[in-house]
């Protein structure tokens, strides 16, 4: 006999079934992620990283320009057809007269900058044919010449621009790598703290379970004594409004941990739609922290003062730019050639012209109504705002190594009592949900040391995550790892310091 099943009972089997797969699927596709993982991540594919670090390869890449700028520069400028018909009155015959000139040339040109003196050598040969008829010499003249000079140009009595730009340059990139670094450490620290609130969420959600099972617990103690006339029905309601009140908790706490995985998900730039929890194991132990050497480490090492150092330098060589306004200067110029033209080409130098040449110019302002002066002053002043700037950040590490250390001092000290505190309560819930057993304590009383119970967990978990913040921070701050006592730079901050 063939036994049909109810399409009801069969939507029902379908729909569980699906549920099953799907529940399957999920735990598959989710992620377990530790703090190390989340790190490399957000190194990889956070956006400000991303940007950080094409800012560092720019200012690469136009150092490399400056670089190449100052090598022998190879240039050929062709003139292949060039064609000019004047006519030019003689005022002594009183006549106007033609001339035609067909010309084709081409200059080869090497330039050097003498990076040591700011100057430019060149070296340049100019040959050309030129077919030219005059009608007021009725003459024809139609042959080849070349010229080749060596010149050399040096300003004097100004700044070593070449010497300037170079070292803008390289002050620019190692800025750029700075700036890159302080973003890796801007994200472990935002990484840190993105991690351990999830972490915080976590638990917050495994206490409000526990709390939960125990208010399960407790509601069907009162029930089965309200079933047994040994407790009035106004417990049962206390014990349900308990009841709801910590399933509301424990509903929000899941919400509020899937918004931090979403925040958390973004900053690490991984799709939304990935199921990430976080796995770490917060083990307490006591870190021995030398104030002085953290300042001394933080004062020496932080990455900051060398960036107020090169805002510093460049307002300095600003000062020296502005200097060189309505200045005196001059520039010498020196050519020695030789010259030559003939109708044959073999012959061109046949009867070579020497010639030298010397110039030198200055330049002499007279009044300006004042511009270079208050330029000047205001690149001074400017000056004087870097180094106020760069006084106050050493100031700021200062305080703020100060402050951390004081905060761990004062987390080894809650976090004992915290423990203390989380012992003494269990304790206390384990004594009185007996006496809520035995119908010595009300729905009420019982509820109040869940909560103490609970409240105390979380002070715990909270002060093991803000010790472990603190020391990060103090990581970040001093540079200096005290955990295991050593320098802290992560090779991934090594690798982009090294200027090449």
């Amino acid at each position: 006999m063939i036994t049909t099943i109810p399409q009801q009972k069969l939507l029902r089997i379908f729909i569980c079934a699906g549920a099953i797969l799907f529940s399957s699927f999920y735990s598959l596709a989710q992620k377990n992620i530790t703090l190390e993982e989340a790190l490399l991540i957000a190194f990889e594919n956070s956006p400000d990283i991303k940007k950080s670090r094409i800012n560092m390869q720019q200012n690469k890449e136009q150092l490399n320009a400056q670089l190449a700028s100052l090598r022998s520069r190879f240039s050929f400028d062709v003139t292949p057809l060039s064609y000019d018909k004047t006519e030019s009155y003689n005022e002594y015959f009183s006549t106007w007269n033609t001339s035609e000139n067909k010309k084709a040339s081409g200059t080869f040109t090497v330039s050097q900058p003498v990076k040591l003196t700011d100057g430019r050598l060149s070296l340049q040969n100019e040959f050309g044919y030129q077919d030219n008829y005059s009608e007021a010499s009725s003459s024809n003249y139609a042959g080849y010449n070349n010229s080749l000079y060596l010149q050399y140009d040096q300003p004097l009595f100004t700044f070593n621009k070449t010497k300037m730009d170079l070292t803008r340059n390289e002050l620019n990139l190692e800025n750029a790598t700075l700036a890159y670094s302080i973003q890796l450490l801007n994200m472990e620290r935002r990484v840190n703290q993105a991690f351990y609130s999830i972490y915080q969420k976590q638990m917050a959600l495994k206490i409000s379970e526990e709390e939960f099972e125990n208010q399960k617990v407790s509601k069907e103690i009162i029930e089965s004594k309200v079933e047994g006339g040994l407790s009035a029905k106004e417990e049962l309601y206390q014990a349900e409004l308990n009841y709801a009140t910590s399933k509301s908790s424990l509903d929000n706490n899941r919400v509020e941990l899937e918004n931090a995985k979403d925040e958390f998900k973004f900053l690490l730039g991984i799709s939304l739609y990935d199921d990430v929890t976080v796995s770490t194991d917060i083990q307490y132990v006591p870190v021995i922290v030398n104030l002085e050497k953290a300042i001394e480490n933080g004062l020496t090492q932080r990455l900051e003062l060398t960036q107020k150092e090169i805002d510093l330098n460049n307002a300095k060589f600003d000062l020296i730019q502005t200097s060189a306004t309505n200045e005196f200067k001059g520039n010498v110029s020196l050519s020695i050639g030789i010259m030559g033209n003939n109708e044959n080409l073999a012959d061109v130098y046949d009867k070579p012209t020497r010639s030298p040449r010397v110039g030198i110019t200055f330049s002499v302002p007279i009044f300006d109504w004042g511009e270079r002066k208050a330029r000047i002053r205001a690149a001074e002043l400017e000056i004087e705002s870097r180094e106020i700037d760069k006084n106050s950040l050493r100031d700021d590490i200062t305080i703020n190594i100060r402050k951390i250390y004081r905060n761990l001092q004062n987390l080894i000290q809650q976090i004992e009592i915290s423990k203390q505190n989380q012992e003494n309560a269990e304790l206390t819930y384990d004594i009185n949900l007996e006496r809520y057993r035995n119908g010595d304590l009300t729905s009420i009383d019982l509820e109040r040391f869940q909560n103490q119970l609970s409240e105390k967990k979380m002070n715990l978990a909270n002060s093991l995550i803000n010790y472990k913040l603190e020391l990060l921070n103090l990581k970040i701050q001093s540079l200096w790892d005290f955990e295991n006592d050593r320098s802290f730079v992560p090779q991934e901050l090594q690798e982009n310091l090294i200027i090449e």
